[in-house]
């Protein structure tokens, strides 16, 4: 498996991680449920990864051999 497969391959299950989570915690809001503030940090993590390998990604077609 070459490396930009293995990168757009983890930026969309990433994705997906962080799809969840977002809906899970719009979930328990409308719920009406108290969370822990630490709860609402964990996003951000995803997030973090899918800015890297969608910056990669986006720079890909730029870099590449003619």
């Amino acid at each position: 498996m070459s490396l930009h497969r293995q990168i757009r391959q983890t930026h969309r299950w990433t994705s997906m991680v962080f799809a969840l989570l977002v809906a899970a915690l719009f979930a328990t809001q409308a719920m009406g449920w108290e969370t822990p503030e630490w709860v609402f940090y964990l996003p951000l993590a995803p997030l973090a990864l899918l800015l890297f390998t969608g910056l990669y990604l986006f720079a890909l077609p730029y870099f590449r051999k003619r």
